[in-house]
């Protein structure tokens, strides 16, 4: 894939603008979403606001092959993304998580998606990579722990595979489950977490364009590591929140119970926004030490995609860091 120089990206005043305009159009296409559900004889109608949303979304982002990302941050090396990963279903340490991964198989794969759907289907990951224009969204990702990244991932947007599978009216949130294997998995041995690994958003988070599922980094297919074969991205949330290595997507009524709501209640909640003014129970979340930089620099809310998310948590209270 070419790459695109730095003197042709989007200015900063036309990209403040489109960033403007993006938000009316993402309250217009997925605001009257929140808390109520699909009525399916509306859904066909909020598909088309939701695609033409997320097309701004992505037209406000930097353009494939770019070396940074939208602020003009410089992407993460290769190397650093492939070798400085939290995968605790392989190990807590973030350096090995690599060579305990190497040879994880990751082919042949399905993804289960069904629940309160109407139309419930099981995808092979070379139908998910092929089915959906796969795009680069260069990203930053900030992790609870209080470090961060600008990756370039390769995927789709989630939304395409819910339009897919159509929503019924009851659906209120999107559950997500990864494999369960610890036999190939050898972190999952450990008593301390309810495996397998769950996530979850509620179904106006899922509709956003900016939420991915991820199939690639760098122009190439995820390495084992970074959550091969099919990973969710929602940029705006701390990094536990993408799940890795998908099985299990359903459509449900009711807020799931995350792996790490139910090893720590009183530390990690549900929504767990990036909220630079909200620590953490045991450390400030303030700043950040984006790897392979010296010194640390402020955290933005939302993790700087204010513009694009912040509505869809009007009006609600997101002083708690387990909100």
């Amino acid at each position: 894939m070419d790459k695109v120089p730095s003197s042709e990206i989007t200015s900063k005043d036309n990209y403040l603008s489109r960033r403007k305009f993006i938000k009316r159009a993402a309250i217009i296409g997925s605001g009257a979403l929140v808390g109520g559900g699909y009525l399916y004889n509306r859904f066909q109608t909020r598909m088309v606001q939701t695609e033409a949303a997320s097309a701004l979304v992505a037209e406000a982002l930097p353009e494939a092959g770019s070396l940074v990302d939208e602020m003009g941050d410089p992407l993460n090396s290769f190397e650093d993304i492939a070798n400085f990963n939290n995968y605790y279903e392989f190990t807590t340490d973030k350096q090995g998580v690599a060579r305990l991964s190497a040879g994880f198989p990751t082919s042949p794969w399905q993804v289960e998606v069904g629940g309160l759907v109407n139309n419930p289907g099981v995808y092979d990951i070379d139908d998910l990579r092929t089915k959906w224009d796969q795009e680069e969204r260069i990203y930053r990702m900030r992790c609870v722990e209080g470090w961060s990244m600008v990756i370039p991932w390769v995927g789709f947007p989630l939304h395409k595979l819910l339009a897919e599978v159509e929503p019924t009216s009851d659906a209120t949130h999107v559950r997500f489950e990864t494999l369960h294997a610890p036999d190939l998995m050898p972190g999952q041995s450990t008593p301390w977490y309810e495996w397998p690994y769950v996530e979850g958003l509620r179904l106006d988070e899922a509709m956003n364009g900016l939420a991915i599922l991820s199939t690639g980094l760098y122009g190439e297919s995820l390495l084992p590591q970074n959550g091969a074969p099919i990973r969710l991205v929602v940029p705006w949330k701390y990094g536990f929140k993408g799940i890795k290595s998908i099985v299990k997507i359903n459509l449900v009524d009711y807020r799931p119970v995350t792996l790490w709501m139910a090893a720590a209640p009183n530390e990690y909640g549900f929504v767990s926004n990036v909220q630079p003014d909200v620590p953490h129970p045991r450390w400030s979340q303030a700043t950040e030490r984006r790897i392979g930089e010296l010194g640390r620099r402020e955290t933005l809310p939302f993790n700087g995609y204010a513009d694009q998310v912040a509505h869809l948590y009007e009006g609600m209270d997101l002083s708690q860091h387990n909100a």
